[in-house]
């Protein structure tokens, strides 16, 4: 893997965000954005992917981005477990409802893939020499 020195430049953030739009997006429209709760839920959470991709960057020590990797990862599960409820109440289409839980594991596979490279790297980051 090549040196990434700024957290926008990771895949997976990239991924998470294209994620959090498209749940931007279905969530603004109709019965959706009247549901507060539901609408509120699903936004932190497709937040919390991207943020914690981000935060865990930030530290500095393999340890610590997994861990923040891995609960990134968690939320895009609670993401997709929500947007289960958006089509159940129809809120989404079939067809949506597919294309975002088709970027959604695909963001989860790339966090995935991101926090294996990192637990059998060699460099652990300033925080956590070998």
């Amino acid at each position: 893997m090549a040196r990434i020195d700024r957290f926008e430049e990771l895949n997976a953030l990239r991924s998470a965000r294209e994620a959090a739009i498209l749940i931007y997006d279905v969530s603004d429209r109709d019965e959706f954005s009247r549901d507060f709760a539901l609408k509120n839920q699903i936004r932190r959470a497709a937040i919390s992917v991207v943020s914690n991709i981000a935060e865990g960057f930030e530290r500095d020590g393999n340890k610590e981005f997994v861990n923040f990797l891995s609960i990134a990862k968690a939320s895009c599960g609670e993401v997709r477990a929500q947007l289960y409820i958006a089509l159940d109440r129809g809120y989404v289409s079939k067809h949506e409802f597919e294309a975002i839980a088709s970027k959604l594991k695909e963001t989860s596979q790339t966090i995935y893939g991101l926090m294996k490279y990192l637990k059998n790297s060699e460099y652990k980051g300033s925080k956590f020499q070998r």
